[in-house]
């Protein structure tokens, strides 16, 4: 079909395309407005430059050397005239720039340089570093800023390096406040803590994946500063703080005030000229600045490869190839509120033997994830672990909290977290993101390797260099598979791993798993909602309720004979394709809360079969009555295996509920 073939729109559908069109036509006044005004500003700015750079050449006189008679009108010998000692103020104002610069651009490196260093620190590692450096800049922000900068530059006396000094330390906070907000944005974009999941130091997620991203921003930034610096600059000298022996903008006006140019016709050459260098200069400064904030796109940033600083990883023990993937005894999580805590997590037990899918199901709100988290080291404030022991591929951990699991990430464990597919860097092609991982233990074949796993996992070599907004969501979620079992870790956690899919894909993703698990022979720690999937792919289900695992064993064991009462209403909420039909039973009330638990059994107000003893003992895990599963119901324990409660054990026998 040729381009003559295609019918033009009808007259109906015109009025749907005009909002398209105008969009389109707006977006590309802007983008023109921007480039005009990013060339203009250039273009003052760079003549501004180019002034004081060749300002010998359009100048015989020395700025500081009498050339002429005093108050000299404008002639061909003194194109601006002379000052009141005969020096000639076309050669102070071509010198002057250079000091007006030197100064701007100086205070204003400066000044960005600590504003960057203190908003990373702050954004990034957060807690009371945070609180200390915050509480500074307001501080810094608090004071009235032209009285800050005359008294500090009044208090350390006049001078070159005490003005550069003087506006660097009263410019730094406010771009430290700006770019801590976007640090602290970007710590909690998905890709970056998926890059911290799988063992990306501080340091290297900090150079890798914020400083490019926030790189625009402090351009800007320094723009900004270096705008106000040198009019601050020009306000010091003219107030007699500048340096005297050098001159600058500031400092012919300072001069013409104090020797009463205002009183005579110099005025139109000794201060009108140095005013509209200044004009000139702000100008062009703003005009820049607005460009490159409108221009900045963090997508065409690359950045080169660094070496990667990764804590030694203890040598492994004896028992390493035979120990379990994850061993979890005790776990308690807390998260810190104002006033009180939520028992996310409340002393379980939980172990994923290497080459096994183990499925934590639940509702929302029963602590998987912050089991998940927990066991990647990636658990943070308010969240905080209070008790338990980790082993993890036969190193005892002890309390896994995250500097006890940090060295281990990306290389014995890895995340697949929720959203998977949102978990890449839109800036870099999945080949550079899965080969990052892989140069943790890799070297300098870490992008072989990431080739070989790439296409493992279903991606075309073709589609290696491809961005991650180039990929389908299923391409998306293969990827970050490749990410986390490039380094061969020993426990995979797969956090709602084929989220957000379609029902082809998720099934496709799922299956790609449990053949990984068996090519690999990885411990797989299966974190999901879909309890029909999960019971149908792990070799073992462990079910929670409010913090606690209530029931225990294998996948088609409790699939088929749940026994406790919370697991058999979630089975039966989901409709079976090979039983016999029948109705769906929804659960009443909800996930009860946390911050105070009662007596007795947790989920007694929703069960429909409590007895009295329910609501005084806790129900811990114990052997169902076959002894095929653990169980945390007082009603079906098997005999022999609580101490007390016989006579509620009778009454529900009795009722057929229970031995």
């Amino acid at each position: 079909m040729t381009l003559t073939d295609v019918e033009p729109p009808s007259p109906a559908d015109a009025p749907a395309l005009r909002p398209a069109a105008a969009t389109s036509r707006a977006r590309r006044e802007a983008k023109g407005a921007g480039r005009v005004m990013g060339v203009l500003g250039a273009l003052l700015l760079g003549g501004c430059v180019l002034v004081a750079v060749f300002a010998p050449v359009f100048t015989p006189y020395s700025p500081t050397e009498p050339a002429g008679t005093p108050f000299s009108r404008p002639s061909s010998d003194h194109p601006l005239g002379t000052n009141d000692v005969g020096q000639d103020l076309l050669a102070q104002l071509l010198f002057g720039t250079r000091l007006s610069l030197v100064i701007a651009l100086s205070a204003a490196a400066i000044a960005l340089v600590v504003g960057l260093w203190v908003a990373v620190v702050a954004g990034f590692y957060r807690g009371a570093t945070e609180t200390v450096l915050m509480r500074i800049v307001d501080l810094m922000l608090g004071f009235p800023f032209l009285m800050l900068v005359i008294v500090l530059a009044a208090f350390f006396g006049r001078g070159l390096g005490t003005t550069i000094g003087v506006l660097a330390t009263v410019l730094w906070a406010r771009p430290a406040r700006v770019l801590r907000s976007q640090v602290l944005k970007l710590r909690e974009v998905d890709h970056v803590l998926a890059a911290r999941a799988m063992g990306c130091p501080g340091r290297w997620a900090i150079s890798r994946h914020i400083l490019p991203r926030i790189t625009p921003l402090a351009a800007v930034q320094f723009v900004r500063i270096a705008n106000i610096a040198v009019m601050l600059e020009a306000s010091l000298s003219f107030l007699g703080l500048g340096d005297p022996s050098r001159i600058s903008w500031g400092t012919m006006l300072y001069f013409a005030n104090a020797r009463s140019a205002f009183l005579t016709d110099a005025w139109k050459w000794w201060i009108l000229p140095p005013g509209l260098a200044l004009t000139a200069v702000i100008l062009g400064l703003a005009f820049l600045g607005y460009a490159v904030e409108e221009w900045a796109d963090p997508r065409l940033r690359r950045t080169a490869p660094r070496p990667v600083r990764r804590r030694s990883m203890p040598p492994a023990p004896p028992e390493a190839a035979s120990a379990p993937a994850l061993r979890l005894e005790g776990l308690v999580v807390e998260y810190k509120l104002p006033g009180s805590s939520v028992r996310a997590v409340d002393g379980v037990d939980l172990t994923v033997p290497r080459g096994h899918i183990v499925g934590l199901v639940g509702e929302s709100g029963c602590g998987k994830t912050s089991i998940a988290l927990t066991v990647s080291g990636v658990l943070r404030p308010p969240g905080r672990v209070e008790e338990g022991r980790m082993w993890l591929a036969g190193h005892d951990l002890g309390r896994p909290a995250r500097p006890a699991v940090a060295p281990f990430r990306g290389r014995k464990v890895a995340l697949v977290p929720q959203a998977a597919m949102n978990a890449l860097n839109p800036a870099y092609p999945v080949l550079d993101q899965v080969a990052e991982a892989a140069r943790l233990t890799r070297g300098a074949a870490a992008t072989r390797r990431a080739h070989e796993l790439l296409e493992r996992v279903g991606i075309d070599r073709s589609r290696h260099d491809a961005f991650p907004h180039e990929l389908s969501g299923g391409m998306k979620q293969r990827a970050v598979i490749a990410m986390a079992l490039v380094n061969e870790p020993a426990l995979l956690v797969a956090d709602e791993p084929a989220s957000g899919l379609d029902v082809v894909t998720r099934a496709q993703v799922l299956k790609l798993l449990v053949e990984l698990r068996d090519e690999l022979d990885v411990g797989i720690l299966m974190v999901s909602h879909d309890l029909p999937t999960v019971s149908r792919m792990a070799d073992e289900l462990a079910v929670m309720y409010a913090g606690r695992i209530v029931e225990r064993g294998p996948a088609a064991t409790v699939s088929s004979a749940p026994q406790h009462p919370y697991t058999r209403a979630l089975f039966s909420a989901f409709p079976s394709l090979y039983g016999e039909c029948r109705p769906l039973a929804g659960l009443p009330g909800e996930v009860p809360d946390l911050t105070s638990t009662t007596a007795g059994c947790r989920f007694r107000p929703r069960c429909d079969e409590a007895v009295e003893h329910c609501a005084e003992e806790e129900p811990a895990l114990a052997p169902s009555p076959e002894g095929t599963t653990e169980v945390a119901c007082l009603l079906r324990r098997a005999p022999g295996a609580a101490s007390d409660g016989d006579g509620d054990r009778d009454a529900a026998a009795a009722r057929g509920l229970g031995p």
